[in-house]
């Protein structure tokens, strides 16, 4: 099958990213699977990137190939503006040292937030000093470049701690001026989870769509209608599906997800891969 061609790509991408650096709006674009580009006021935060075809490679003779859905948007390399980003566990679609070491390379001055209890995995994998990476933990706030990020637990698919009561899967709640986006990490519902989110003022949540299978031979996530009724309960003003349309073995369709949101009044927007989503929408 052919490769799903991205809504934006390589230079326009990059000339979009660029045509909407100097506004007041917050602006996000989805870059596949469950990374994300935020824009704040010249700033740049970039959730759990994966912008390579390290696990196509890795699995290629396996009886498990990741067989790629979606060209990739832009090569690391060129995304020279990066302030701070982020990896919420230690799946390589999460983790990935061929998008991340590309992408330290050409940003001197950023900053890696990784979950504590990963700190020395992370550091091992990127080949670099464990105290550069922000080791992040339940209700731990890191302030940088403008963005203020908090650690919020995720269960992939339970909640997993280290010997020290640390959550080895994470989510991050992002403040950036008057805007907060959270997003889940790969995860799925657990006891207190809304609760927790609910008072965090959420206005964007990013939530996985592709759902659990026994058959996949990997931790689930949220199915789509799932991910609607969370954002609504958390008060969420706009959700955006993603975790979709990357592997044909771990995918899922957002149709259920859009009804869902339909059927409960929830805001929501899917997005390609490449397009954007912006605080303008709002009103």
């Amino acid at each position: 099958m052919p490769l799903i061609v991205p809504e934006q790509q390589d230079d326009a991408l990059l000339a979009d990213i660029a045509a909407r650096r100097d506004g007041d709006h917050l602006d996000i674009w989805w870059l596949g699977q469950s990374g994300f580009l935020l824009q704040w006021q010249g700033r740049h935060l970039l959730f759990d990137p994966y912008l390579s075809d390290s696990l196509t490679v890795k699995y290629a003779a396996t009886d498990k190939p990741h067989v790629r859905m979606t060209e990739i948007c832009v090569a690391p390399g060129r995304l020279d503006f990066v302030d701070l980003a982020t990896s919420t566990h230690n799946h390589t679609d999460h983790l990935d040292a061929a998008t991340l070491l590309p992408l330290m390379a050409v940003n001197p001055a950023l900053q890696l937030l990784v979950p504590e209890a990963n700190r020395a995995f992370a550091a091992e994998r990127l080949d670099c000093d464990p105290d550069w990476l922000a080791g992040m933990e339940d209700g731990k706030v890191h302030d940088y470049a403008g963005f203020a990020v908090e650690g919020v637990p995720a269960a992939h698919e339970a909640l997993e701690t280290d010997a020290a009561g640390r959550h080895k899967f994470m989510g991050y709640v992002a403040r950036c001026g008057e805007w907060t986006v959270y997003h889940s990490g790969d995860t799925m519902l657990y006891e207190g989870m809304e609760v927790r989110l609910a008072g965090m003022g959420v206005d964007i949540a990013l939530l996985p769509i592709n759902g659990r299978a026994a058959a996949r031979r990997v931790a689930g996530n949220l199915w789509g209608d799932e991910a609607a009724r969370l954002a609504r309960a958390i008060g969420a003003r706009a959700v955006i599906p993603c975790h979709y349309e990357m592997f044909e073995f771990n995918t899922a369709s957002p149709q259920a997800f859009v009804d869902e949101c339909r059927k409960i009044g929830q805001g929501h927007r899917v997005l390609r891969c490449g397009g954007r989503w912006s605080s303008e929408e709002l009103g």
